[in-house]
């Protein structure tokens, strides 16, 4: 064993950093093993990022989100249109998405400027990260004609991969699409029954 001592505190955070230490076990440990935990994209980051700044993430997405999109448009060649817009599902008033660019009315742009680590998890995995299914189904349910989003994840945060996008085809998710979209008209209609019968009171 060696044993390394620091006078300063960011001194010994900083040489933590990518390491897993006794705090970050459990973070890593995985009964599953075909399934990572969020540890192991930590270790990751932290090898190949800068330390966060502990800026509010919904803050960071928001300043970023320009950034993110110029990235895309040099990417693709496509131009996009981040206007403040909300889509309204002409089926359903309370069903709604706000894309964060539109290219006409088949091509939207969603944005993602996550931690480090989720970033790294995104580019990892395939397909959809779990904790956007249901944002990007409603991208679909919303506009019928949209058949293609970007998913698009953005951390300048990283020294490599940071920026790339997923394209997600409505071919690809029909099936869902109708289940969530007959899911939520049921769930609403349930909602302005109640609605209505507690103005009655």
């Amino acid at each position: 064993m060696i044993t390394h001592k620091f006078e300063d505190h960011d001194q010994w955070m900083e040489y933590r950093r990518g390491k897993i230490t006794g705090s970050r076990l459990s973070d890593v440990v995985s009964t599953k093993e075909t399934v990572k935990k969020i540890g192991f994209y930590e270790l990751i980051a932290e090898r190949i990022g800068i330390p966060g700044d502990g800026e509010d993430p919904m803050d960071r997405g928001h300043r970023l989100e320009e950034d993110a999109i110029e990235r895309f448009t040099e990417s693709t060649g496509k131009v996009v249109d981040n206007s403040l817009i909300v889509w309204e599902s002409s089926d359903n008033s309370s069903m709604a998405v706000s894309p964060d660019g539109i290219i006409g009315e088949t091509e939207a742009v969603e944005v993602k400027c996550l931690s480090s680590a989720r970033h790294i998890e995104a580019f990892m995995g395939a397909g959809v990260p779990k904790d956007f299914k249901y944002q990007v189904l409603q991208y679909f349910i919303v506009n019928e004609k949209l058949e293609t989003l970007y998913l698009c994840f953005y951390d300048p945060r990283l020294k490599v991969k940071d920026f790339f996008f997923k394209t997600i085809d409505r071919s690809h998710l029909a099936g869902e699409i109708e289940e969530i979209k007959k899911y939520e008209q049921d769930m609403l209609s349930e909602v302005d029954g109640i609605v209505d019968s507690m103005m009655k009171f």
